[in-house]
């Protein structure tokens, strides 16, 4: 997959911002100042190409049982994060469908006037 194709559908979600908070090669796509999906760079481009995305606790199992491309989240809470690894089944449908889900998990925890500024 291409990393414009994400990079582009974050970016047009409301409110996103992209940052590198921990170093260089660690993307991340922001709403309200909290992360909802992050990939590595160097990594995407030596072929090892896996988003981290927030994703319900109880969804995230379920996620993890049905698709061996799904896996709890490297470097992140194994509980609410999880790595979706591209290029298998996982089809773009699904990838955007998950992408939503951490958005709005995130979006939703915000405080309600950071929410509301972000909806103008």
């Amino acid at each position: 997959m291409d990393v414009h194709i994400l990079y582009d559908y974050c970016l047009n979600k409301k409110g996103t911002v992209e940052d590198f908070p921990f170093d260089k090669e660690t993307l991340t796509f922001k709403v309200g100042g909290k992360i909802y999906l992050l990939l590595n760079l160097t990594k995407w481009e030596q072929g090892n190409c896996f988003i981290n995305l927030k994703c319900d606790p109880e969804r995230a199992e379920e996620l993890r049982a049905d698709y061996s491309e799904i896996t709890p989240g490297y470097h992140m809470s194994k509980k609410h994060w999880n790595s979706v690894h591209l290029g298998g089944s996982v089809q773009w449908p699904l990838l955007k469908e998950l992408i939503d889900h951490s958005y709005d998990l995130v979006f939703n925890s915000l405080t309600k006037k950071v929410r509301e500024e972000i909806n103008l």
